[in-house]
């Protein structure tokens, strides 16, 4: 094994969210401020206190192009979500169609919150508690083991590498990308596609509702419902979809001619440990403040080198921390920030497949010139009237070539990545 460091790189990218399908379709959703966020009658009917939700649309009707009928037998949501997603990241970095034998020097690190369990509850408890098990047919385990989605990929895709799914709730999606990058700058591969994939099933948002962590108030008007940084932000918009990206070691796309979207220059995860203020639904600042500056000191660089911060920001009350957080981090007065935008203000909040939309959404802005706007915080909390006239509300053309993407997760666990445009 190479004791070289490589540079990895980002050659393609997929994503299937609720406010579009394909990274136009996305990019153009971002720039025009389109949010994905819809009333859901499923939500009404289960008696839900928030009923609205970012769900993809129209995927129904594209499914087939991708998968055979047969294989959607043995999927679920989340799988078909994730399944489009790869198949789309994989045939942006133009790689050659899968074949008979595995693609050795390519593997997959695919994360999930709590995918599975629209099968789960639809099928397998109902049968089994029936006394029905020989109904359940032979691909049960496959859509409700935790990996079902990486496996099914690894399977699609013919890839020979490392392929496996972690979890770390609303982190695993940063996290995917933080452990692919290890892979390849350490020379053990040469791609790892990576991201996260999340179905909306009721029974993966039921228990935030009860916990009253989702948005309540907003069923009439659902596109005003996720409201990060807000001063009426009154609970995250459950999300769902996948987002993925393709690491590259910069050796291995030059020597085969693929583009580039953007470089990772330096990763970093953590936990704060429940100390400290800290407990399993509210992060330590000063773990969340470390995870940040050992990405930058990764990357050899100073925060105010850091032009764009896409936040994970969920409209909850820990909104105004992260701000300070990141400031706090990156050493800086607060008119001296980097700008700041909250992409689940347009699709919500993915869980385990967050993570993943927001890396894609951040490339694209990077290597696309432009930082979107967040819907609905111009009530502005305020305690981040400091920080007024870093976060931006409307899309701007940018020049920016540092952006710092975070996420943090229940658990007390922090992830967080910082993407360059790529200078060979």
């Amino acid at each position: 094994m190479s004791h070289q460091q490589h540079r990895v790189v980002i050659t393609g990218m997929g994503v299937v969210a609720p406010n579009g399908h394909g990274l136009d379709n996305y990019e153009q959703a971002l720039r025009n401020g389109v949010s994905g966020i819809q009333h859901h009658e499923h939500l009404a009917e289960a008696n839900f206190a928030c009923q609205v939700g970012g769900i993809p649309q129209g995927i129904d009707a594209i499914k087939t192009d991708y998968l055979s009928e047969e294989s959607l037998l043995a999927m679920n949501e989340a799988m078909i979500f994730g399944a489009i997603a790869a198949i789309d990241c994989w045939r942006d970095a133009d790689l050659p169609e899968p074949g008979d034998e595995p693609d050795w020097d390519t593997g997959a690190i695919i994360g999930t919150g709590i995918s599975g369990l629209d099968t789960i509850g639809n099928k397998l408890i109902p049968l089994v508690d029936k006394g029905r098990v020989k109904r359940l047919g032979s691909t049960m385990v496959e859509q409700v083991m935790a990996s079902s989605s990486s496996a099914n990929i690894g399977g699609l895709l013919g890839l020979g590498g490392q392929v496996t799914t972690n979890s770390s709730a609303c982190t695993t999606g940063t996290e995917a990308v933080v452990e692919g990058f290890h892979k390849i700058q350490s020379g053990q591969l040469k791609r790892m596609l990576v991201g996260g994939t999340e179905g909306a099933s009721k029974y993966s948002w039921a228990g935030f509702d009860a916990m009253r962590v989702l948005a309540r108030g907003y069923n009439d008007k659902p596109t005003e419902a996720s409201r990060p940084m807000s001063a009426s932000a009154v609970g995250f918009v459950p999300g769902s979809g996948a987002g993925m990206l393709m690491l590259e070691s910069l050796d291995s796309a030059l020597a085969r001619g693929g583009d580039i979207y953007a470089e990772v220059i330096g990763v970093a995860v953590n936990c704060g440990g429940q100390r400290n203020g800290g407990s399993i639904t509210f992060p330590n600042p000063i773990g969340v403040q470390r995870c940040i500056q050992s990405a930058l000191n990764m990357a050899g660089i100073q925060g105010h080198e850091v032009d764009l911060i896409n936040g994970h920001l969920t409209a909850t009350m820990a909104d105004p921390y992260e701000i300070k957080n990141w400031q706090q981090a990156l050493g800086l007065e607060p008119q001296q920030m980097p700008k700041v935008n909250a992409t689940k203000s347009l699709i919500g909040h993915a869980l385990g497949a967050a993570g993943g939309l927001e890396c894609v959404a951040s490339v694209l802005q990077l290597s696309r010139g432009f930082v979107h706007g967040s819907l609905n915080c111009e009530d502005l909390h305020p305690d981040l009237e400091p920080y007024a006239d870093r976060i931006v509300h409307t899309t701007e053309d940018s020049d920016a070539r540092i952006l710092a993407k975070a996420s943090f997760g229940f658990g007390d666990v922090n992830a967080c990545t910082l993407f360059k445009t790529f200078n060979p």
